[in-house]
Order: C-alpha cells, then structure tokens, then sequence
C-alpha cells in the first residue's frame, strides 16, 4: 500500500476542513487548472472553498463541448494557499443574479462564482499550500453523488517510478449505468442524469458500484481509511493540471 499518514491526513483535510502539519516548501508560484468539457453539453464550472479562508474564486469559465478554459489558483496570495474543490454546474437556465439556477452542482443565482454550497454532485478537490513540501495535492470525490465522471491529471511532472505520484486520478467511462436504480435521477429529457449516495458516511450499494468502476476516486468518506485504497495523489513537482469532464452516459 502506498499511502502514507501524511496521505490520509491531507485526504482528512480535503474532505472535512481538518487541520493538519505541513513541512516547509518552496514553492510560491502559482499554478494553473485547465478545464476540459468532453461531455457533450455546456457546463458553467463552479468552484467551492474549504472553511479556511481560502479565497473564493469568480469569473469561472462557461464552456461549450469540446472546449476548455485555464484559470490560475491563488495559492500565493493571502492566505498564502488555496483549499476547495471543483465542479460542473449542469442544464443551467435563468436571468444571471436573479433566476440562475442549475439542475446539478446548483450553487447559486451568479454563473460565474459560487454564492452557496454545491447541490450533490462529483468534485475535482485540491489542496495547494507552498508551505507543505508535499502540496498541491488532488483527488475526485463521488462521496456524495456522481454525474459527469471526473479526471485529474498533472502538468508539466512525470510520475517519479513507484512513488504514486503526478497520476491521474477519477476515470472516463460513464458511471451513470452502475447507478442503483433508488439513487438514480432522470435529467428534464428522461436520460440518467445524476446518482446520488444515500449515505456518504458507510458502505453502501452505491459506494460499492462507484468504487468497483471508479477505484481511482472517492466512493465514500472513509474510502481513503480502507487498506489498499487508491484515491488520493501528491504531485509537488507538477506546473498545474487539467480537469476533464466526460460523457455521464
């Protein structure tokens, strides 16, 4: 097994806001996430922060199918490191600062920043801290539901041999299928469109499928606390990454 307690400590800190040591590093550039919509529709990106400080971003790219945006995270600025989590607003509508709304990852009336928390759906999390020599460090969470599947790769690093790290994270091939049919939601056109877990906090039908499909993200959240767990990545020596949405069916 190549996780380590740093791993699991960081994999805490990701999903619950935990505290956790870091070793000095440094880096203080900041990085670049570039999104790419392989889905097959528009998606507006929403963006997230842990209750840390860490800066809320705005501006956040609309994309068309087949397109892709980068923006640059603020990890050197105050508070010197940026913690959250990403995600693909889907089937949006409605007058921005008014009526916005979205069917799945709904944050809100503005499409280009997020104003609430994200209605259930899959999340690309990261966390960039240049005082942890082991940051940024990634993961896709299915913890509370699963839409479009999610992955994460680095940019600009070579994964170092045996060491587990700089890997892509998530997976393409549509989830939607394995969804248990009492967890499965039907979009506005009658096609699957979301598959929620009914419980994020154990072992469940779903997290079984998700983790069966999916082993390279979270199913639950205490995936990362199972032997042999393969959810969580370190990626120190990498310029950025690119986060790609895929076709859900």
């Amino acid at each position: 097994m190549r996780k380590t307690a740093s791993l699991l400590a960081v994999a805490l800190l990701l999903l619950f806001g935990a505290g956790a040591a870091t070793a000095q590093g440094t880096s203080t550039a900041d990085r670049t996430i570039t999104f790419a919509n392989r889905s097959g529709e528009t998606l507006w990106i929403g963006a997230n922060v842990n209750a840390d400080g860490s800066q809320q971003l705005t501006d956040l790219p609309v994309l068309a199918d087949g397109e892709s945006a980068t923006i640059t995270v603020p990890e050197s600025g105050e508070p010197q490191y940026w913690r959250g989590k990403f995600f693909a607003r889907q089937d949006c509508s409605g007058e921005p600062g008014e009526s916005f709304h979205c069917a799945v990852g709904d944050c809100g009336t503005e499409p280009g920043t997020c104003t609430t928390g994200e209605q259930p759906t899959g999340l690309a999390e990261f966390n960039f801290d240049p005082n942890d020599a082991g940051a940024p460090w990634y993961n896709v969470s299915y913890v509370n539901a699963v839409a479009l599947p999610i992955t994460i790769e680095p940019t600009g690093a070579e994964p170092p041999p045996d060491s587990g790290q700089c890997e892509q994270v998530g997976c393409s091939e549509p989830l939607l299928e394995h969804c248990p049919p009492e967890n499965l939601t039907d979009g506005a056109d009658g096609q699957p469109q979301l598959c929620t877990n009914p419980s994020r906090d154990e072992r469940t039908p779903y997290s079984d499928a998700v983790q069966e499909h999916c082993p390279r993200a979270y199913a639950w959240s205490k995936h990362d606390q199972e032997p042999g767990n393969d959810v969580m990545r370190n990626c120190p020596s990498c310029d950025g990454f690119t986060v790609t949405f895929h076709e859900g069916i």
